[in-house]
């Protein structure tokens, strides 16, 4: 499934004031056993066009095979499809200083201009369970207030916020949240680890027993 080409343009007009680079398509099947929200693609991603396809993705993809899933089994995609970016400096090889651009979290703004693009995704690809990775995404469909340390592991069924006219509001339809961390999470503490491995196991017998082959659609 890809978003059309009107909506990328639209994505792209929108986030264009704000220090931003690139952009990736979202990736995967309409029919997926898993649709996946992340933050924003990294240096490699803009670069190859693939979502998930740096380091982070190489650790995503050894969850997926705990949670007995493949690439080509899942839809991946993110609340931002630009680069956020910051200047920066390292040291060169003779000690000097080099100016580069390192990654940053996206603002609400960033965010929120993108937010059609997510929108869409949600609304076609047909997913039983939709997986937040890390807080970035979690709060963009479920909340503000919701937190991945508070909520990993668990399956939240529950309107998700969409934008129209410029502000957020609650879908009729209900759809199934799984949160966990993002998998760059562990690059700055090893101790999450343990939780994501737990995570998966618990993602791997929901997806055994999951009765709808489609997003719920109670409107109660």
């Amino acid at each position: 499934m890809r978003i059309p080409d009107e909506l990328a343009e639209l994505g792209k007009k929108r986030i264009a004031a704000y220090q931003v680079e690139g952009f990736v398509y979202g990736s995967g099947p309409e029919h997926a056993k898993l649709m996946l929200v992340g933050e924003a693609p990294g240096e490699t991603e803009i670069g190859n066009g693939i979502p998930f396809s740096g380091r982070a993705g190489n650790e995503l993809m050894k969850f997926l095979q705990l949670a007995g899933v493949t690439r080509e089994d899942v839809y991946i995609t993110s609340a931002v499809r630009s680069r956020p970016y910051k200047w920066g400096e390292k040291n060169g090889p003779d000690g000097t200083k080099i100016k580069r651009k390192y990654n940053r979290a996206p603002t609400a703004g960033e965010i929120k201009a993108h937010a059609p693009l997510l929108d869409y995704e949600m609304e076609h690809v047909k997913a039983p369970v939709i997986v937040t990775l890390g807080n970035i995404g979690l709060k963009r469909l479920a909340g503000k207030d919701k937190k991945v340390s508070d909520l990993h592991g668990r399956l939240l069924i529950q309107p998700v916020l969409r934008l129209k006219d410029d502000q957020y509001e609650w879908t009729d339809k209900k759809y199934c949240l799984f949160p966990t961390f993002h998998p760059a999470s562990i690059f700055y503490n090893r101790g999450l680890l343990e939780l994501i491995h737990s995570d998966m196991e618990k993602l791997r017998g929901l997806l055994g027993n999951f009765p709808m082959n489609e997003q719920t659609d109670q409107d109660e």
